[in-house]
């Protein structure tokens, strides 16, 4: 199994699209992601979602808005809000995970690399085969 990040933007609109590929994926969906990093004194958070294999494929896309949410447990933001409402629409809930912040790696490429491995590792995507 091929597992790869596609990145989306930070915005709302970014956010909107997200969602929207979840709903229209619905019969794909395996699981979403909120990964909480720091970076300084703040918290953010990236949202993503793992969409199964089409027909016979290998390849298991997880598309993510990566650390363009800031992160307040007591205090959501409205694209976090948005996210996990689209979620509770089809019956489903995001997993939340805490991760080191992208910049502590050299290249974004090293970061999806070590997200994967921690998706594999608590076997919420499949392994390598």
């Amino acid at each position: 199994m091929i597992q790869q990040f596609i990145e989306l933007g930070r915005g709302f609109g970014d956010i909107y699209e997200l969602c929207e590929l979840i709903k229209t994926n619905e019969k794909r969906y395996h699981h979403a992601f909120i990964f909480i990093s720091k970076k300084g004194d703040a918290q953010v958070a990236s949202i993503a979602v793992a969409l199964k294999p089409v027909g016979e494929s290998k390849f298991m896309p997880i598309y993510v808005c990566r650390e363009g949410i800031p992160y307040n447990p007591e205090k959501p933001s409205k694209r976090l809000e948005i996210f996990e409402q689209t979620l509770h629409e089809l019956g489903k809930k995001a997993i939340p995970m805490e991760v080191k912040h992208s910049s502590v790696f050299s290249e974004t490429v090293l970061y999806y690399q070590h997200l994967i491995g921690i998706l594999r590792m608590n076997h919420f995507i499949p392994p390598k085969q």
